[in-house]
């Protein structure tokens, strides 16, 4: 099955951090532990970190506002999977020499980028 293969960070506001974690686990297949999305890809030597925050969280300031991206391995296939699934998916998809990117609605309305970099 396509899936993510990883990406930078993250850090989300969320009107309901619980229901949007749960969204992402149904329809991306992301695993939490310890209140987050751990993402250990091969060849990083650190754990990468995807968490939601609450609107009003100091963490970062509250009128930022951000996307993010993830990496997949097959961006048909996992932009295909959304749209079975009932997953509101930009019918845009662009190449670049970097990478193939398409985008989709989360549960709360944020668009999310995905990337497939050249080579995979």
């Amino acid at each position: 099955m396509a899936t993510i293969t990883g990406f930078g960070g993250a850090f989300l506001r969320a009107k309901d951090p619980k229901a949007l974690y749960a969204w992402y686990e149904q329809h991306l297949g992301l695993k939490r532990s310890n209140g987050s999305f751990p993402f250990p890809p091969e060849g990083q030597r650190a754990e990468v970190v995807f968490a939601f925050f609450k609107q009003d969280d100091a963490y970062f300031p509250t009128e930022q506002k951000a996307m993010i991206n993830l990496q997949v391995d097959d961006l048909d296939g996992v932009l295909d999977r959304l749209i079975a699934e009932g997953v509101t998916v930009d019918e845009k998809r662009d190449v670049y020499d970097f990478g193939k990117f398409g985008w989709f609605t989360d549960l709360e309305g944020n668009r999310v980028e995905l990337w497939q970099p050249m080579g995979d």
